[in-house]
């Protein structure tokens, strides 16, 4: 999302399914890990070794901003099902899964800041709190001479919170509810793009 303030986003690109949390967590799950599975697939890739394992890179050459995993959790699935994993093996999946994922995430912020002459890049949700996601993106908008903020870690997990700060922002620009109902509307799967 390109953000110029609060209530005013542009879409540029977005998951065509799963979303790289999503991936993470249905991933680890795939290796016999627990849930959330983001954080403890991270810890098992650093143990790994990258490459091994040959997974693609899902539109990592597109030529748009969006992305998918999907596909990329099918090939994990092949190749946790093509042996009976050890536990180097794991680590080594878990390594090069990682690696698939943020190399398209970097790529893609950076070519969203480039197309759009941004020298900022600001990461929220879950997967923002992903130690080796953080080392490309600063690494990758440092050579386009930019600047990645991140939330603290301990913000990365509550979806909720970075919600109610953007409802609490909202609410010091003066946007209420009608006054005397108290109500607002609630939708469930509303693009961020047509909040105005």
């Amino acid at each position: 999302m390109r953000v110029a303030r609060v209530g005013d986003y542009e879409l540029l690109g977005e998951s065509l399914d799963d979303a790289a949390g999503e991936a993470f967590d249905k991933t680890a799950k795939l290796l016999g890990l627990g849930y959330p599975g983001g954080p403890a697939l991270a810890k098992l890739a650093e143990t790994g070794t990258p490459g091994r394992y040959k997974l693609p890179r899902p539109m990592l050459n597109s030529g748009d901003l969006s992305f998918s995993f999907s596909g990329l959790k099918t090939a994990v699935l092949t190749a946790a099902r093509a042996a009976e994993l050890t536990e180097a093996d794991r680590a080594d999946l878990a390594a090069e899964f990682q690696e698939a994922v943020t190399e398209v995430l970097a790529a893609k912020a950076v070519a969203a800041c480039r197309q759009r002459r941004l020298s900022s890049l600001v990461v929220a949700g879950g997967v923002g709190a992903n130690r080796r996601l953080r080392q490309r993106l600063d690494a990758a908008m440092a050579k386009i001479g930019g600047r990645v903020f991140y939330p603290e870690l301990e913000l990365c997990t509550d979806n909720g919170a970075m919600i109610a700060f953007c409802g609490s922002q909202r609410l010091l620009q003066g946007e209420l509810p009608a006054p005397g109902t108290g109500a607002f509307a609630v939708r469930p799967r509303w693009p961020l793009a047509e909040i105005s």
